[in-house]
């Protein structure tokens, strides 16, 4: 196979990939304040995204791809509000389990790695049309 189509693919889906994780952050992120509307209901629960790793058994080519996108089980925490709809019997409402500083950190991971695997894609596509050139 062709070493510039290789790592046209292989950029190309740790875009995808990346571009995934951004839409899940931001979901979470918008999320990140909900409660639950009634006493004992659960509010929003993170969402996490695993990657893995898939072989193009004809052409050896190791690209990345979205697993799964799950929900973090970690517990909701408390927050007295006892004038809340949703407060129990104590005055407590369920806080949605999102960490906006976590979610920023993650945005910013995702970003860097998209932007690298931006750069590696144009990088090739420079040396393509360089060779185009060459070949003229």
């Amino acid at each position: 196979m062709d070493p510039l189509k290789s790592i046209l693919d292989i950029s190309a889906s740790g875009m995808l990939a990346q571009g995934e994780r951004l839409k899940v952050v931001s979901e979470n992120v918008a999320n990140a304040s909900s409660v639950g509307a009634a006493p004992g209901e659960d509010p929003y629960r993170r969402k996490t995204i695993t990657f893995e790793e898939m072989v193009n058994r004809e052409t050896g080519v190791s690209t990345v791809h979205v697993a799964s996108i799950d929900r973090d089980n970690t517990d909701f925490s408390l927050r007295y509000e006892p004038s809340h709809p949703a407060a129990n019997e104590q005055g407590f409402i369920k806080v949605s389990n999102v960490s906006t500083v976590m979610e920023m950190a993650n945005m910013r991971e995702a970003a860097r790695s998209y932007e690298a695997n931006m750069n590696m894609f144009e990088a090739a596509r420079r040396m393509r049309s360089q060779i185009i050139d060459l070949l003229k």
